[in-house]
């Protein structure tokens, strides 16, 4: 029998409050740790040793964050259940000598973070965020969420080819954005101004890790409102539903599996840093979970081996004006349910015994689903799926929800899937 739905139209209300808290990886992670903290949650250093209490944790480490809840009683060689996630979504980032300008302009230098739609980052008003660095090496959030930046296209007049050739950018001459106006390009104007805005005194920032977000809100869309329209879905809509269930679940009581919740950054460039799914952040932590709780070398190898981990991250849903570039008998559909996301050559992890522990929750919580796998003749994309399976030696299956724009600076789902994923979580934390 399906379990009661625990959540509903009120998580993707919440999503979107989440979205637009979240411009960048670090406030990302601060806006779950904020809602880990309400349920009662505590943050643990990983300087500090750790104690093996019951009750719930979690270790920020820059734009990650992993989270877990040790149920009263659990053995050392109790086995975990890991939702993964990223926090990180392609965007333009501030480059280490920022201020630039010409012909009276005055610019910002950014990098390309990622695989971004380039096109969807023109005429849309920017605002900028992340994390400043200061001289006594603490870390401050600083977030101006209000038109700021822009990047003009170039006048049709002027590029008359682009409605029959389309639109050629070119990533170091064609996206720098402006900000203002001015003939004299200062050294150390961006950063005063951000110092400014932060309330953190004149010259004490030495560091910064600094990107451009799209400041219009996340929405309902359509006749009926049951699409949303919004930034860094990919892959935050993943990052809120896990977070959310993580909690949901920490409240029931006794549980048969640690319940994990591990959200990385820089997937889109790969995940090889320490903050990445394919450094040591997630195996650290359920090893020295492990032997807080007294275990020792077998209790791990025990624990890891009854492991299971979903991989969400958002899916291609078919694209009604790009049916073919789908494979012809897998038509995922926005509201249609989470995805199980199938690829023989291991882009993606999922298995015949991975989908089977995915259908039962589901099952579990009365939620539908469907299955994506690429059209055949289209590369495929991947996740940190297959990344933490072979490093963690793991079993993993690869989930998400369907979307359209994915890659865009605004993305776009259906108003349902975000609770459907959330309720399917929460019954694989459960067990």
């Amino acid at each position: 029998m399906s379990a009661p739905s625990r959540f509903d139209r009120g998580h993707t209300d919440d999503l979107m409050t989440f979205l637009t808290a979240s411009p960048s990886p670090y406030h990302a992670v601060a806006s779950a740790a904020e809602r880990l903290e309400k349920a009662g949650f505590r943050q643990v250093s990983e300087t500090d040793a750790w104690e093996g209490t019951a009750g719930g944790k979690y270790v920020l480490r820059g734009g990650a964050i992993v989270a877990w809840y040790v149920p009263e009683g659990a053995a050392p060689h109790t086995p975990f259940r890991i939702v993964g996630a990223h926090t990180d979504s392609p965007n333009l980032r501030v480059k280490p000598m920022p201020d630039a300008g010409a012909h009276g302009w005055r610019q910002v230098a950014v990098e390309i973070y990622g695989g971004p739609l380039m096109n969807s980052w023109l005429d849309r008003d920017l605002g900028i965020a992340g994390r400043l660095t200061l001289r006594d090496g603490s870390t401050r959030l600083v977030n101006v969420d209000r038109p700021l930046l822009r990047v003009p296209q170039l006048a049709i007049h002027l590029d008359r080819a682009v409605s029959t050739e389309g639109l050629k950018l070119d990533k170091q001459r064609h996206l720098q954005p402006i900000w203002g106006l001015g003939d004299d390009v200062r050294e150390g104007d961006l950063i005063a101004f951000l110092e400014e805005e932060a309330g953190i005194g004149a010259g004490q920032v030495t560091g910064w890790d600094l990107m451009t977000h799209s400041v219009e809100p996340p929405a309902y869309l359509g006749r009926d409102q049951e699409l949303v329209a919004g930034p860094r879905m990919d892959n935050l809509l993943s990052v809120h539903a896990a977070t959310a269930a993580l909690t949901a679940v920490a409240a029931t009581g006794e549980l048969p599996y640690v319940p994990v919740v591990a959200a990385f950054d820089h997937e889109e460039n790969g995940s090889q840093s320490d903050t990445g799914a394919d450094g040591p952040l997630l195996g650290d932590v359920l090893e020295r979970s492990v032997f807080a709780r007294g275990g020792a070398y077998e209790d791990r190898a025990r624990a890891f081996a009854g492991t299971v981990c979903l991989s969400s991250d958002t899916g291609h849903a078919v694209h009604p004006n790009y049916a073919e570039r789908h494979d012809p008998t897998h038509h995922p559909r926005v509201n249609g349910g989470p995805l199980l996301k199938v690829n023989v050559n291991n882009r993606y992890a999922t298995d015949g015994s991975g989908r089977a522990v995915f259908a039962a929750a589901c099952e579990k919580a009365g939620v539908p689903f469907q299955s994506f796998v690429s059209n055949n003749s289209m590369p495929c994309g991947t996740t940190i799926g297959p990344i933490t399976a072979a490093r963690h030696g793991i079993r993993t299956v690869d989930i998400g929800v369907a979307i359209l724009s994915m890659h865009s600076a605004r993305e776009l789902c259906g108003d349902k899937d975000p609770y459907l994923l959330a309720n399917a979580l929460t019954a694989f934390l459960e067990g």
